[in-house]
């Protein structure tokens, strides 16, 4: 064979072997897209994993032929560009922006609207979970959407790092609740990072470190001096299991709020209290202010404020008086019914049972089987529906209106700590005393009248009511000199006459107890008081502070707080008279911690005051507030408290913290909240280290409505992970359009484009700056990623203008970049752009450019569809309305009947009545 023709030979075979591998390449290409596109589908119709796609020939072992796997580096072979490499790029962008701290920081004195978004604080427990990922991911976005619309924004991070879990660690992993506190502290902060959530890391706050909880001490010091905090001895709930005193608020069904199947004792300590009760008033009425907040987070609030308006009226004992005195107090909302109390009921827990039981061993016997009773269906969460037993203790008390004498009870179902722990029972107007007395035998007397003042009786009409009558637009009858009045004004007159008599007064009494912030363990804020056997109860300078937790300390959860064993903690110097003297070891409830940790982000750095009040003044209230709705009775209500004593401290202008409150939905598997008990976690380390942390913002944020539940399916990780993938792909291929002015003259694949594109920045701004469903907003950016693709076909042939190509990408970008950071950034430079993106103005929408030209509208006669229109878009409701009724089908659907009245739904349906 000669040369030349061996040339030519060689020449065809390259041309027939470069043929065939870019056929294979465009086949690769064409299965890796369908690949692409069917986990999309699949993920939309719920399907977990899809098909494994296989080849039908065999292979000389017998095996099916899969097509080759992507290589490990995310590139296929011909353009590195091509492929998205999550974690390249994610790390690149990490790293950079660890570079600039002022990315993410606050501007000071700036002249620009503010907007401070904040999440709940975490406490430090060592890792982040799915639910952590959810919600700092909805308040990122909207941090990120308020900086790219030109916001001074506000948006910090610290750690509620006080706390009871810390000692637990430290005697099972035998080590300083500090250090391991920290380490978590710093591995949680690393996985933020990696997250690429956009904090102000130079505001961090870490509440158990002195320049953080010296703060704590100074409030106390300062509610001791105006009286709001104090030290008494009560009956505290006591959790076995963390050996300490719970809240009320921190009681859930009768069981710990941390161990959740641990019922709670009640013992009696002295404890330290703060009168939260002189604001239930202010911090009811001031519930109407927060129009931004959930309904459901100020419906508990109010219930648990608990406000009823009543009389306070003293029962004397007719017999004589114990320790716990001679008379019971009863508070009630109906004092007009009183001459009808047959008997006292009292709760098993009241100070007079302990009396009446003193000396009669069968009673007190019978009293226990009733507090076990009350106790079990505390635990079980259902007082209210309990089973009414009761004993009579045999003893009486006088009616100080008709001086008649009633019998004494204990009864199960009255509870110690709402109102008294003491009722005047009213069977007849009652339907639970009406129950109690039918099963005892209890005597039922009428004293309310079934009519209205200036009513008259029908002939058939009986005088006496069906029980239990509870109706209080009524008159009052055998009740003495009140006889004949209207209920509502005897309940004035007759509270008046108890006043004027001594035995009683008008009163309003909540449900709402004061805080107990006692801890008898060692890891939170040292009280700072000190017990001086000359002076009794001693605070501590101010200069002094902090009086700083030891960490030489031996942890157990027995025989009260770890600090009483730590003499050169204990004793210490009366600041009044220079003799000897203990301090306090007693530590406070870690939601004093998280009630202002808020206010100290403004000015973190202060060492001179908890923060500025110019600089508050500014910040406050929070423009918007994201958390769980579990703490909607415990944070929340004790932070609005902390807010109003810092207000009438003159530290803060602000009547409230937060303006608008954020409650979102809990992550669950497998039908339950995700715990390490239930074994269900999903860790954010592992989602980021296979799909990267935009694909796992962008799940949490478009599998469920934020303020729903998630239920996390891994289908759908994999379906985010696509769609990142799409729009890596897309753009970097056709990121050579240029930017320039885009024709007014477009064709109709063109105009198609750009309508759904502004139709898409419409409803992404309506959904982060309104209700907030970013599903919805994540959904709308796939769908014209969709369109994108489409067009392909008319981008290859010029149909659509370069600039516009090129608009509709850039915009893209940017609407992605709340919500898909990494991406977003690494899109904007492939781009050519230089700009910062979160400093970019965000795009603005045409409304004549996202008008849609025609519209299907629905046509029903009666409610059942019979046609569908596509009409104009802005044809007038008349010719709307015509042409409904002139259609064929519709025609024939009311032949014969006449029209009554015909609705129309602006671009939705026309309505039909017909007879």
């Amino acid at each position: 064979m000669s040369p030349k023709k061996n040339s030519k030979k060689s020449g065809a075979i390259d041309a027939v072997e470069q043929a065939v591998e870019r056929t294979a390449e465009s086949a690769k290409e064409l299965v890796e897209q369908v690949k692409e596109d069917l986990k999309i589908v699949m993920t939309e119709l719920g399907v977990k994993e899809p098909p494994v796609m296989r080849g039908s020939a065999p292979t000389a072992s017998g095996a099916e032929m899969h097509p080759p796997r992507e290589p490990r580096d995310g590139r296929d072979g011909r353009d590195g560009d091509e492929r998205y490499n999550p974690q390249q790029v994610e790390e690149k962008w990490a790293a950079a922006w660890a570079k600039d701290s002022e990315l993410y920081a606050a501007e000071k004195n700036s002249a620009k609207k503010k907007f401070y978004v904040l999440e709940m604080l975490p406490y430090p427990s060592g890792a982040l979970h799915m639910g952590h990922v959810r919600n700092y991911a909805i308040g990122d976005a909207l941090a990120r959407f308020m900086w790219m619309q030109g916001y001074n924004v506000l948006h910090p991070m610290g750690w509620d790092s006080f706390g009871l879990p810390a000692e637990n660690a430290a005697i099972k992993n035998n080590t300083p609740p500090r250090e391991w506190t920290l380490s978590n502290i710093a591995n949680m902060k690393s996985q933020m990072k990696r997250l690429g959530f956009a904090y102000d890391w130079d505001r961090e706050v870490t509440t158990c470190l002195p320049d953080y909880y010296r703060w704590n001490q100074w409030f106390f010091l300062k509610l001791w001096e105006k009286g709001l905090a104090y030290r008494k001895k009560s009956k505290v709930n006591w959790c076995p299991e963390c050996a300490t005193v719970l809240a009320n608020e921190q009681v859930a069904g009768g069981f710990c709020w941390r161990h959740e199947t641990t019922p709670v004792e009640q013992r009696e300590l002295e404890q330290w209290f703060l009168r939260i009760t002189n604001y239930a008033d202010e911090l009811l009425r001031d519930l109407e202010k927060l129009e931004g907040w959930p309904e459901k987070v100020k419906i508990m609030q109010r219930n648990w404020i608990g406000r009823s308006e009543g009389a306070l009226v003293e029962f004397k004992l007719d017999a004589t008086p114990g320790p716990a005195g001679d008379k019971i107090t009863v508070f009630t909302t109906r004092v007009d019914t009183i001459f009808g109390a047959t008997s006292i009921q009292l709760a098993p827990e009241h100070p007079l049972v302990s009396d009446l039981i003193a000396n009669d061993p069968e009673l007190h016997a019978k009293v226990e089987v009733l507090l076990n009773e009350q106790r079990r269906a505390k635990e079980k969460g259902d007082v209210g529906a309990i089973e009414k037993h009761g004993v009579d203790t045999g003893a009486f008390a006088i009616n100080p209106f008709n001086n008649e004498r009633v019998p004494i009870w204990v009864a199960n179902y009255i509870l110690m700590d709402y109102g008294t722990g003491a009722i005047m029972s009213v069977p007849a107007h009652d339907e639970r005393d009406y129950e109690f007395a039918k099963k005892y035998g209890i005597d039922i007397r009428v004293v309310i009248l079934p009519r209205r003042e200036g009513e008259v009786p029908g002939a058939d009409e009986p005088e006496t009511p069906v029980l239990p009558f509870t109706r209080e637009a009524s008159l009052l009858m055998n009740s003495g000199e009140f006889s004949g009045l209207p209920c509502q004004e005897a309940q004035k007159k007759m509270a008046n006459y108890a006043e004027e008599k001594g035995f009683g007064k008008a009163a309003i009494t909540y449900r709402l107890k004061d805080w107990g912030i006692s801890r008898q363990r060692y890891w939170g804020t040292p009280i700072p008081m000190v017990y001086c056997e000359k002076d009794g109860v001693v605070p501590v300078p101010e200069n002094q502070l902090p009086v700083i937790l030891p960490q030489n300390v031996n942890i157990t959860l027995q025989g009260g707080s770890p600090l009483e064993r730590v003499p050169e903690f204990v004793n210490t110097t009366c600041p009044q008279c220079g003799g000897p003297a203990r301090r306090e070891t007693d530590t406070m409830d870690t939601f004093v911690d998280s009630s202002w940790y808020f206010y100290r982000y403004t000015d973190a750095h202060n060492d001179r005051a908890p923060f500025d009040k110019q600089i508050v003044d500014y910040w406050f209230p929070i423009d918007q507030y994201i958390g769980g709705v579990e703490h909607a009775i415990l944070h929340l209500i004790y932070s609005r408290f902390w807010t109003k004593f810092m207000r009438d401290l003159g530290l803060c202008s602000n009547d409230e913290p937060a303006q608008r409150l954020f409650t979102q939905g809990m992550v669950i598997k497998g039908g339950a909240k995700m715990s390490k008990s239930l074994g269900n976690t999903v860790s954010p380390d592992d989602m980021v280290a296979r799909y990267g942390s935009d694909a796992t913002r962008l799940y949490v944020l478009f599998a469920a409505p934020p303020d729903r539940d998630l239920d996390w399916q891994d289908a759908g990780i994999n379906g985010t992970s696509t769609f990142v993938n799409r729009v890596y792909r897309f753009v970097v291929k056709h990121r050579s359009a240029q930017k320039g002015t885009i024709p007014s003259e477009l064709s109709p694949e063109a105009r198609h484009l750009q309508r759904k594109l502004h139709q898409t920045i419409k409803r992404v701004t309506d959904e982060l700056s309104g209700r907030w469903h970013f599903n919805t907003c994540v959904s709308a950016i796939m769908t014209l990623m969709n369109e994108l693709y489409g067009a392909e076909e008319a981008i290859n042939k010029g149909a659509i203008p370069s600039a516009l190509l090129a608009d509709v990408q850039r915009k893209l970008v940017l609407m992605l970049a709340p919500f898909a950071p990494y991406l977003a950034h690494e899109l904007w430079q492939k781009l050519g752009e230089t700009d910062q993106v979160l400093r970019y103005r965000w795009p603005k929408y045409d409304t004549v450019l996202a008008k849609e030209e025609e519209v299907e509208i629905v046509v029903q006669v009666n409610g059942k569809i019979r046609a569908r229109l596509v009409i104009p878009a802005d044809m007038p409701e008349g010719d709307v309305k015509a042409a409904a009724l002139a259609d064929p089908k519709v025609v024939a659907a009311i032949e014969g009947k006449p029209v009554v009245k015909v609705l129309y739904v602006p671009g939705k349906l026309v309505n039909i009545v017909v007879r």
